[in-house]
């Protein structure tokens, strides 16, 4: 899958995110419409169910960076490709958010699902009898967006429904834990991908597969490392306005200018190698910047005594 902007071209913006297309897409549309020649009396309706694919696909994403944004994290692009799409967010490292940014995206396919069912698409309404063309495409893209909400919400990681899984463990056996167990289900996930590839020879549940397993052994080392980080000593003196942690002790912030590592509770947020001051100062466990003088305990003088 991508991960990020290369090899992508950009599209729009929209509310402040910008949306990309990989290469890719065109590569594989042509190929599905071709492939699918004889469903409809024309070509120019299986280039409408391919780009309404497209549109499910976009505004699926669109749920999880408005509700990531929601919830005062950060989205401002999101990447299409053959196999979906990729909104890149960034929510405050809380279980609530992280669950509110995730599940807003199929949530929208359930939105979707509830149009199509009012409207009775799916069960032959009188009024598409007239344009035979019209039901089947109208059909099609119901059962595009049944399937697509059916395999997000599987609870395999990094799916949605892994990821969903992931937050609502989060609650119970907190953020490194959560995420091992959710990388671990995503291995045996794959596993299972891996196998039904070979017994239906899909070459689509094959990269599926794949894109599963990279992502949950990625996830599994973040885990690990989240739980190296979670026992390191801290400066139990300060604490985060938003998420009421203390900073660990060491030199685990950069400087923005000359790209060296320093403390900034020790420095009272100045880099000791060039001078820089810095006007925030990041979170460490949930992302969030504030002034260094607003995390309690932080007075200008127990700042210029460490």
């Amino acid at each position: 899958m991508p991960t990020g902007r290369q090899g992508s071209i950009h599209l729009f913006r929209l509310f402040g995110i910008d949306v990309f297309l990989h290469w890719s897409w065109f590569l594989v549309a042509a190929w599905e419409i071709s492939s699918r020649k004889g469903s409809y009396s024309s070509v120019s309706w299986n280039i409408a169910e391919y780009l309404a694919l497209f549109l499910i696909v976009t505004m699926h994403e669109f749920g999880h960076a408005l509700a990531c944004r929601q919830v005062g994290g950060t989205a401002d692009h999101i990447v299409l490709w053959p196999l979906g799409g990729v909104a890149y967010v960034n929510p405050p490292q809380r279980p609530g958010a992280t669950l509110w940014s995730i599940a807003a995206g199929p949530l929208v396919n359930v939105g979707l699902g509830v149009i199509f069912w009012l409207t009775g698409v799916n069960h032959g309404a009188p009024w598409l009898a007239a344009s035979p063309d019209l039901h089947s495409l109208l059909l099609a893209i119901w059962w595009i967006n049944l399937s697509l909400l059916t395999f997000n919400v599987l609870p395999i990681y990094p799916l949605d429904g892994g990821q969903i899984l992931r937050s609502l463990l989060w609650f119970v056996l907190g953020r490194a834990r959560s995420l091992m167990a959710a990388a671990v289900i995503g291995l045996l996930g794959a596993a299972g991908f891996i196998l039904l590839a070979i017994k239906i020879q899909s070459v689509w549940i094959g990269v599926i597969s794949v894109f599963v397993l990279m992502n949950s052994w990625a996830g599994l080392r973040h885990a690990r490392a989240l739980a190296r980080f979670a026992k390191l000593p801290r400066r139990m003196e300060y604490t985060c306005p938003t998420c009421k942690a203390s900073p660990p002790l060491g030199s685990f912030w950069k400087c923005g200018k000359c790209g060296l590592p320093f403390d900034t509770f020790q420095t009272g947020a100045i880099c000791p190698h060039c001078g820089a001051r810095f006007d925030v100062t990041r979170c460490l466990d949930c992302g969030a910047l504030h002034p260094i003088s607003q995390w309690s305990g932080a007075t200008i003088d127990s700042l210029q005594r460490v």
